[in-house]
């Protein structure tokens, strides 16, 4: 059975705040689901989940076409202030279906929050990661963390794996920002970790240039997975951003 696109875990029928929250490569909105519970409980939490993760449908290699598959989704319903929170492949989503949302007749986003992923170009542009061969991408997740030791370690899992694997990395490697258009006039979030060697958290200014508006950004402790063991505390900053972004009520 296929999986559902939009999962909520905790509906809240109050108009408050709603925050769409999308995954990294090669995970799944699954791996979110301990986040509602250190969130404001009158939010409106919703997992998004790309194509391809049950096996059933083909994931999807393009970071645009992934968005506009997933922006109905977040469209549906216009009753209460909306923000955005991806991390990794989910960061550079969320950035186009707020374009989307700017460009089309739907509200945009009160908040963004770009997690470990920036529009600068950086070491995965000249050595995609996507083609590199099987010893070498295994480590390379290995070092990034996020994927299971017993995934990366088995051969026969890893066969089963590594083409959704390569699909959401192709999708994040080949992805470039769109030119010739306005910067977003949106408040964001940029969130990295201190010791993430692919992504550093200088990497992650780069967002200046492509919205018009305040952009805080929090360095953690950890790698490209920082927030593993720290949830609570992502959790509080993205309260505490989205409340000076939308108002002290959400």
């Amino acid at each position: 059975m296929r999986r559902e696109t939009l999962i909520r875990i905790r509906p809240v029928p109050e108009k408050g705040f709603r925050l769409f929250v999308l995954h990294h490569a090669g995970g799944s909105a699954q791996a979110y689901r301990p986040w509602v519970r250190h969130l404001p409980p009158d939010w409106d939490v919703c997992l998004l989940q790309a194509p391809g993760r049950d096996g059933t449908d083909a994931p999807m290699r393009d970071g645009r076409a992934l968005a506009e598959f997933l922006y109905p989704h977040v469209t549906a319903e216009h009753d209460r202030p909306f923000g955005l929170f991806g991390h990794s492949m989910g960061a550079l989503v969320a950035y186009e279906i707020a374009l989307l949302a700017v460009a089309g007749e739907g509200p945009a986003p009160a908040w963004l929050g770009m997690s470990a992923w920036s529009p600068e170009p950086g070491p995965e542009r000249d050595e995609p990661r996507h083609l590199l061969p099987d010893e070498r991408l295994r480590r390379g997740l290995a070092r990034m963390g996020g994927t299971s030791a017993g995934i990366l370690d088995d051969p026969d899992r890893w066969r089963a794996a590594a083409p959704l694997i390569r699909a959401d990395l192709e999708l994040v490697d080949t992805w470039r920002p769109p030119t010739g258009i306005p910067p977003l006039r949106v408040p964001v979030s940029a969130f990295a970790g201190a010791d993430d060697i692919g992504m550093p958290p200088e990497r992650m200014d780069a967002w200046r240039d492509h919205v018009d508006g305040p952009l805080v950004r929090h360095t953690l402790s950890g790698g490209h997975f920082y927030f593993v063991g720290r949830i609570a505390d992502v959790a509080a900053r993205i309260t505490a951003d989205v409340r000076t972004a939308v108002g002290a009520c959400v």
